[in-house]
């Protein structure tokens, strides 16, 4: 029996001869929509669900079929239900790029968020520091107008003073100098002086005294000694130098000069013109030599006729020039041992006893050269030699007011040094100032200063050293605010005035009450006719001896 083979049944093909596609539609699919599309197409999604909610843009465009979207597949409901909604609840998934991005966004709101509130501390931190500056700066002026006010109330009425010499009628003004204008003056580069002449003898200080203080310290003694105050043109050295320069004076006379704009007193200084030479002196009768006390305090003392007590300004003045005078030899060793300069002193008569008697001095003539052939002479003074070549001034401080039944100097001095100091340095700027510049023009070395209180503050006769103190003179002046360029600047501009003048005698006058000087145009016979009195009165009673004599003899006859 022969194998059954199986057969093959060709498949029905339903042939288009007229293109692709199905020539007849089976009765399965009849009322099905058809959407027409390309083989072109590409296939994509059957279904995206979330595409009415979320749609990727970068597959925007992939799957768009080229015959367009159709309406076949749309959906139509015969009835408007409007009041259905569809909702969404389910949250859609971001792509990967997104999904930190609110992360980050958040990150730099904060960011931003933190700068903005930074910018808005700062300003405010910015607008209360200015509130508070103007607060500051008013509470400070309120502060100063109620101190001020204060003082004023406390000083009263405004003080005049009087000048130190009566202006007479016929003396004329001839130039006023306000302070703020020579303050602004300045003459720098000055070279070092030339040593002329030195005459005097020095003793040495006794160290001892730099130990002192408030627990041990000293009474304060009386030194029977001539201190000798010549003025220029009485001085016999000068007038051997009168080949050596064209301007001549006095350290106390030039220190006064250039640290005028301190002063608050009034003084005088009488300006000689001879020829090409100015010479500078002060009047025979005049106070120039006493030394201010408070001078330059908000409170100055008061010198009423009333209260002429031991506290007024006058008797001040001439208790500090005792204690001054009196320290200046105490602190000094009593031996025969001295500093001797080339020639002896030039106030000296040749007297034994006289010459052991007179204060221990050195006076240096020296000359600086101000520029514009003006060569100025001065006589400058040394009080003590602290080692051979070494010399120094000594001066005195002294307390006359107490608080509490007891002077500050007494509880501060010791521990409180500097306070005592800058206090002194407010109160009696002129006068600290005056000596500070003496001691720069004579070259000493040091300036020591003693601080000398009253033993009972009712008691202006009886004192104590409570301690001493050591400067160098040029610190000191930069400690105070001393220029030496201002003051040469001030001599400087009062000579330069004066050569312009014609021979004659001027007088330099410190206004008492108003921050100026000013320079009269006196007679040459001013202040001289004391003098002239005094020799008239002399010569009339020698007449009158004579006449006595004579009618003696006559009647013995």
């Amino acid at each position: 029996m022969a194998a059954e083979r199986s057969h093959f049944i060709a498949p029905v093909i339903q042939d288009n001869p007229n293109g692709w596609g199905p020539t007849s539609v089976s009765d399965a699919f009849k009322g099905i929509p058809y959407q027409p599309f390309s083989k072109g197409d590409r296939l994509g999604k059957i279904s995206d669900w979330s595409g009415t909610s979320f749609q990727d843009r970068r597959y925007q465009n992939k799957y768009l079929n080229q015959f367009g979207g159709g309406s076949q597949y749309a959906y139509y409901h015969e009835e408007d239900e409007s009041s259905f909604h569809l909702v969404d609840t389910s949250r859609p998934q971001k792509p990967v790029y997104m999904r930190n991005r609110n992360r980050f966004n958040q990150r730099k709101m904060n960011r931003d968020r933190e700068r903005q509130m930074q910018r808005q501390q700062a300003g405010m931190q910015n607008l209360m520091k200015s509130r508070d500056k103007r607060l500051n700066r008013k509470l400070q002026k309120q502060y100063a107008n109620r101190n001020n006010w204060q003082d004023r109330r406390n000083q009263g009425p405004q003080k005049f003073r009087n000048a130190s010499v009566m202006v007479r009628e016929e003396w004329k003004v001839i130039e006023e100098m306000d302070f703020p204008r020579l303050s602004k003056l300045s003459l720098p580069s000055i070279g070092e002086p030339e040593d002329l002449v030195k005459c005097g003898e020095l003793e040495y200080y006794d160290k001892a005294y730099d130990r002192v203080n408030i627990k041990t310290e000293v009474p304060l003694a009386m030194v029977n000694r001539v201190f000798h105050k010549v003025t220029t043109t009485d001085d016999p050295v000068i007038r051997t130098l009168l080949s050596k320069g064209n301007v001549f004076a006095t350290d106390a006379i030039i220190s006064t000069l250039m640290t005028c704009t301190r002063s608050v007193y009034s003084w005088d200084i009488i300006v000689q013109r001879v020829g090409k030479k100015l010479f500078f002196d002060k009047r025979d009768d005049s106070e120039f030599d006493l030394l201010t006390v408070n001078e330059t305090a908000i409170e100055t003392p008061n010198d009423d006729s009333a209260e002429k007590g031991i506290n007024s300004a006058t008797n001040l003045a001439l208790e500090a020039t005792f204690i001054n005078q009196n320290f200046s030899q105490q602190v000094l060793k009593r031996s025969y041992e001295r500093e001797r300069f080339d020639q002896p002193n030039p106030f000296v008569v040749e007297d034994v006893e006289e010459e052991a008697k007179v204060a221990s001095v050195g006076y240096r003539y020296r000359k600086w050269n101000l520029g514009d052939d003006i060569d100025v002479v001065v006589r400058c003074e040394h009080d003590a030699a602290l080692a051979p070549g070494t010399y120094i001034n000594v001066k005195a401080l002294n307390e006359w007011e107490s608080k509490a039944g007891m002077g500050d100097w007494r509880q501060k001095l010791d521990t409180q040094r500097g306070a005592v100091l800058a206090t002194e340095l407010k109160n009696n700027s002129c006068k600290l100032a005056k000596w500070t510049v003496a001691s720069v023009l004579s070259g000493s070395e040091y300036l020591k200063i003693g601080y000398v209180s009253r033993k009972n503050f009712m008691d202006s006769t009886k004192h104590c050293i409570l301690g001493t103190q050591q400067f160098r003179p040029r610190e000191l002046a930069s400690q105070m605010n001393l220029s030496m360029d201002n003051g040469w600047g001030i001599i400087r501009c009062i000579v330069d005035y004066c050569m312009s003048l014609s021979d004659g005698r001027y007088l330099i006058l410190k206004d008492p009450n108003k921050g100026m000087i000013r320079i009269y145009d006196i007679p040459n016979n001013t202040f001289e006719s004391d003098e002239e009195d005094d020799e008239d009165d002399e010569e009339d009673d020698e007449e009158a001896d004579d006449e006595e004599d004579d009618q003696g003899e006559n009647g013995e006859n």
